[in-house]
């Protein structure tokens, strides 16, 4: 069990990242191609991704001995750019700090984190080419489509918060999490540090949350506490940053052609071709043989994928008489690039 403390202060200073940054989701997805997993979808994209990582990569498993990134590599930066420049910019303290709770004497370090701990230039080369070397495997081949899913998660988080408040907002992120007297309260998760008998609490303390979606770690919340570093005390007021799981629950691959409107691929992986073109259709209100003929599909077939639709939120359905209207909610504007 997580438990994550919160003020009265704290509930003031809860913030949801506003767009998606590539050095995390990176970490994420190189924790999920390391991490054993039984799904025969993660297993395709392991060995799809394993194929196309470049030799350069090779060396940042050094980095991630027990399965987890030390803290001066969570950084955010809405480009790759900028945020290997604040990995670089990281205190030196910080850095030998978390390579050294990596490493605690328990095996020996490869010789280049060693020389990476001592602060050398060529051990930040090598670091610097490896990471870009896995975004460009890993990361670009599918960021558009991470950057509509993390659109569409800012979007359900924002309007929950404005309909029923922050607390249903917090445990709508997580299935069976709860709130219960300033604690939100998470589900053992299975992950790197965690298992049976294990539990976290996590006390705010006035220092806000940041909350991250990612897209390619499955297996429970990822915490960033810099109240840990008892060393480093000019950095435990930073706000706490807790990515969670999210978006469809399986591995983003890029599409294998390109198709005639590549603008669409994102949302066509993860709505489904009619779908899309359903909500498109609702540019203004519809009925389900108005959808249907829109479409070029069976008014059943409409009417079961508006459905799906409805349940993600993305419209609304008023009846009237022996008539149904469908109209695009404010989150399903939002996913088309619209303003809602």
């Amino acid at each position: 069990m997580i438990r994550v403390h919160f003020t009265a202060a704290d509930l003031a200073l809860v913030r949801f990242a506003p767009r998606p940054s590539p050095v995390p989701e990176l970490h994420s997805a190189l924790m999920a191609l390391a991490a054993p997993h039984p799904d025969p979808l993660l297993a395709h994209w392991r060995s799809r991704l394993l194929r196309s990582l470049p030799r350069a990569v090779e060396p940042l498993a050094g980095l991630v001995p027990d399965g987890r990134p030390p803290a001066f590599l969570d950084v955010l930066g809405d480009t790759l750019d900028e945020g290997c420049a604040l990995i670089r910019s990281a205190e030196p303290a910080l850095v030998r700090e978390g390579l050294e709770r990596s490493y605690d004497g328990r095996r020996a370090a490869p010789p280049w984190i060693r020389a990476l701990h001592a602060g050398e230039p060529e051990a930040w080369r090598t670091w610097e080419r490896g990471q870009r070397a896995a975004y460009a495997a890993a990361l670009a081949p599918v960021w558009p489509l991470i950057q509509d899913l993390h659109r569409a998660e800012f979007t359900r988080h924002a309007l929950t918060v404005a309909q029923q408040g922050l607390g249903a907002a917090l445990t709508a992120l997580a299935p069976g999490s709860r709130m219960r007297d300033g604690v939100w309260e998470w589900p053992e998760p299975d992950g790197p540090g965690t298992g049976p008998g294990t539990g976290r609490d996590v006390r705010l303390a006035g220092r806000g949350l940041l909350l991250r979606p990612t897209f390619h770690w499955r297996q429970g919340p990822l915490l960033q506490d810099l109240q840990d570093l008892q060393d480093l005390q000019d950095l435990t007021d930073r706000p706490v940053s807790l990515a969670y799981p999210a978006g469809p629950g399986l591995p983003l691959l890029p599409e294998a052609e390109p198709g005639p409107d590549r603008s669409d691929a994102p949302l066509t992986a993860v709505l489904g071709r009619t779908r899309l073109a359903l909500l498109r259709a609702l540019d203004e209100p519809q009925t389900t043989t108005g959808l249907a003929h829109r479409t070029g599909v069976s008014n059943a077939t409409a009417s079961s994928h508006a459905s799906a639709l409805r349940a993600a939120g993305l419209l609304t359905t008023t009846r009237t008489g022996l008539s149904v209207r469908h109209v695009r909610t404010p989150l399903g504007e939002l996913l088309l690039g619209g303003t809602p």
